[in-house]
């Protein structure tokens, strides 16, 4: 048996209601409810991103299925393999692959999961600060990615963007970028009370995000090397609009809004590029290149932009983060 955070359907939910859609606790489950994924992981930490905290808040959108063991970040022992990739005792990472939405996640001390998307935890890397960079920081190892083989130069006159800079995925792109040498102008809404902590990553500038929320014209002042890109909305479309000719905006998320309300102008008169960049589906290679890049960040930095909760303490920190109250990375350590 092992302790798990199961997500079940909410019989007292009716449609228009304010009741949640489904119910999340913990639960004794045997090995049976794990599935019959190849790789039998011990789960050591998990972390909570925004698709775990609108999941473990009964929010529509996420789980597809129930029940299901939330948790889209997994690292651990693997403890019985069928995949002769892996064997017992390996150190493993996984991110995504539709964990705690159509398949089990990693709020679980055991997990079966495929072998064909797990990576090895670097050696110079602990558990703990591979689940504080999560999927987070694996979707911001990608976006960055994406910009260098773009070609991103920046300076102090047009640095890089990062919007949503105080949170899990702009917080790392933004550690990222800096440690790479870029000039990094990080967004958020609450300059003045996170504006230390945003210089702290390394940003030289902070960004009201009223500023790209106000702004107006498909083609504005050319302020922006490149974007990392995680509200959409409103703040992608005047992003776009100030990104110099040839930039690369690459986008991630939609923690503002999924709708991209601008005009073609920025793509055809500026040769900007809007480069997706998914995190659940990518592939090994990927992946592998990204944790790469993440390994080399110094442990220290990584620390202290996290903080460590127990499996319980995992639906008040989604309950934070859903209500705009915690910002960096929250690690679950699962056997706690």
């Amino acid at each position: 048996m092992a302790r798990a955070i199961v997500i079940r359907s909410n019989p007292a939910y009716e449609r228009g209601s304010d009741q949640p859609v489904n119910t999340a606790a913990i639960e004794e489950v045997d090995e049976a409810f794990l599935g019959d994924d190849p790789v039998l992981v011990e789960v050591s930490h998990s972390s909570i991103n925004y698709k775990d905290a609108m999941a473990l808040t009964g929010l529509p959108g996420i789980v597809r299925k129930t029940p299901l063991i939330g948790g889209i970040d997994l690292v651990g022992t693997v403890k019985e393999s069928a995949d002769p990739n892996w064997k017992p005792g390996d150190q493993v990472i996984l991110n995504g692959i539709g964990m705690s939405e159509s398949r089990n996640g990693a709020f679980s001390e055991l997990a079966r999961v495929p072998g064909d998307r797990l990576v090895a935890l670097p050696e110079s890397m602990t558990a703990a600060r591979a689940a504080a960079i999560g999927t987070a920081g694996y979707t911001a190892a990608l976006c960055v990615l994406r910009l260098g083989h773009a070609g991103l130069e920046t300076t102090q006159d047009r640095p890089v963007l990062v919007t949503g800079a105080t949170g899990g995925v702009g917080s790392v792109a933004t550690l990222l970028l800096a440690a790479a040498g870029h000039h990094v102008a990080a967004l958020t809404g609450r300059p003045g009370e996170l504006g230390g902590y945003l210089h702290e990553l390394g940003a030289e500038q902070i960004i009201d995000r009223a500023e790209l929320l106000d702004a107006k014209g498909a083609l504005q002042k050319q302020r922006w090397s490149g974007v990392i890109d995680t509200v959409g909305g409103e703040v992608l479309v005047n992003a776009l609009a100030q990104t110099v000719y040839s930039g690369t905006v690459a986008a991630c998320g939609l923690a503002g809004s999924p709708k991209l309300p601008g005009t073609v102008m920025p793509f055809i008169l500026r040769n900007v590029t809007l480069a997706g960049v998914d995190s659940v589906e990518a592939p090994v290679e990927a992946r592998r290149e990204a944790w790469a890049l993440l390994a080399e960040l110094p442990g220290e930095r990584i620390d202290a932009i996290s903080s460590t909760v127990p499996l319980s303490g995992a639906f008040q920190a989604a309950k934070d983060l859903m209500g705009h109250r915690l910002h960096g990375r929250v690690v679950v350590d699962v056997r706690a």
